[in-house]
Order: structure tokens, then C-alpha cells, then sequence
């Protein structure tokens, strides 16, 4: 997995920038003012017709009661992963409504989501290519609700894993199957923004259906990110 391993930028310096988000439309906004939690976005990840799965850590809260919340959103499905005492790990399907999905589709990196009392807060890099006054601009334009709190610039594209905790939790929580299927996915570029492949041609490649890809992946997926990001390590 050769991508893992670029994380510098070689192109040009990066643009940072931090939005604040206050509407309760925003499910991660609106369950953390009605809960009175807090959300921390653990990962983002591309699923197929355009839909994004977003893992919340969420504390403060029992983590049942923001998965019911969430039936209130047509465009989102939640899914408790981990319980632990006053939070848990949950995943957001989510199809629309969301600025950090409007940010990653117009180019943009998130790198933080975090909301508390609801007030969202969303931290992105925009890298080379893109120029950062553009994807601002757009940004604001689909999400009026959303707030430039500041913009700055830095040297380099923050890595989401470390290569050696990537790499150990590949070979530990994944199956051989689950890990050669995640593999082809990322190297064919299905997690790269835009995407490259989609998952239909990742699991042509593969001599599988679309049906089995879609299943390996997401285990794959649910399981890495269940490991990485609850905290608990008690697998």
C-alpha cells in the first residue's frame, strides 16, 4: 500500500481551514446540543453512489440514544459499533446534510469534526491541486450555515495512520480476504477524492461481484476502524 507511505506534499504548500457549524439540521450538531455530548469524528470513508461512512467517538451520552436520534434524518443511518461507559463508537451512513461531505466532494481533506453543546467545529486541509479560495467559496455556497473561523497555511498533508499501527492492524483484526480486497480497493485509488476506480471495477479486477466487494470491504472497514478507534483494546 504505497499510498499510506506519501505524506508530505510536494506540490505546494497546504491551505487549513477551520469552519464553525451551528445549525441543528447537521445530525453531529443537533444530537450533541440535544444530548448534551460531544462528537469526534474518528474517520471518513467514500462508500459507493456517493455516500460517505463517518465514525464518531461520542461521549457524554449513552451511545443507543444518538443512533435513535439519527432516525429522525432521512439522509443518515446510524450504527452502534462500540458501547463503553458514557459513549461509544458510531457510524454514520450518510447520503446528504453533512458539510463535511460537501467539503471532502469539493476537494477538501477533513481532518477534525467535532462538535459539543451544538457547535460543530470542521478542520480540512485543501491540497494541490485545488485552490483553497475556490473550494472555500463553493463550500460556503452549498452551506451557507457554515462559518470561515480561520484559513492557514502548512507544509504538509497530515496522515491519518501511522504507517507501523496501519500496518499491525491490517495483519491483526483483518482476515487474508478482507485485507487483499481493502488492498486492491486502496491501491486502485476507490478511496482517493475524487475517486479513481469505483467499487465495481475494483471487484471486476478482483473476479468478484459488486455484491461480495461491497460485503468484504465494509467488514474490513468496520472492523480496522472498530480496533483503531474505540480506544478499548479489548479485542
Amino acid at each position: 500500500m504505497e499510498r499510506a507511505r506519501s505524506t508530505t506534499n510536494s506540490g505546494g504548500t497546504v491551505s487549513e481551514v477551520e469552519f464553525e457549524v451551528r445549525d441543528a439540521k447537521y445530525p453531529f450538531v443537533g444530537a450533541s446540543e440535544a444530548e448534551a455530548c460531544t462528537f469526534d469524528l474518528a474517520e471518513m470513508v467514500p462508500r459507493q453512489d456517493g455516500e460517505y461512512a463517518e465514525f464518531f467517538n461520542v461521549t457524554g451520552t449513552e451511545v443507543e440514544r444518538v443512533a435513535e436520534r439519527a432516525e429522525e434524518y432521512e439522509t443518515l443511518d446510524a450504527t452502534v459499533l462500540r458501547e463503553w461507559d458514557g459513549g461509544g463508537l458510531v457510524e454514520f451512513a450518510v447520503a446528504g446534510d453533512c458539510p463535511a461531505m460537501s467539503l471532502a466532494e469539493h476537494g477538501a481533506l477533513p481532518r477534525q469534526v467535532r462538535s459539543a453543546d451544538g457547535v460543530g467545529r470542521i478542520t480540512a486541509e485543501i491540497p494541490p491541486p485545488y485552490e483553497a479560495s475556490t473550494v472555500i467559496d463553493s463550500f460556503l455556497d452549498d452551506t451557507p450555515e457554515a462559518e470561515l473561523a480561520s484559513k492557514r497555511r502548512v507544509d504538509s498533508v497530515t496522515p491519518i495512520f501511522s504507517n507501523v499501527a496501519f500496518e499491525e492492524a491490517l495483519r491483526v483484526y483483518l482476515t487474508d480476504r478482507q485485507r487483499e480486497v481493502l488492498e486492491a480497493a486502496f491501491d486502485a485509488g476507490y478511496y482517493e477524492w475524487p475517486r479513481e476506480a469505483t467499487g465495481e471495477e475494483v471487484a471486476e479486477g478482483l473476479g468478484i461481484t459488486s455484491a461480495t466487494f461491497s460485503e468484504h470491504v465494509h467488514a474490513a472497514e468496520r472492523r480496522l476502524f472498530s480496533a483503531l478507534l474505540s480506544g478499548s483494546g479489548d479485542e
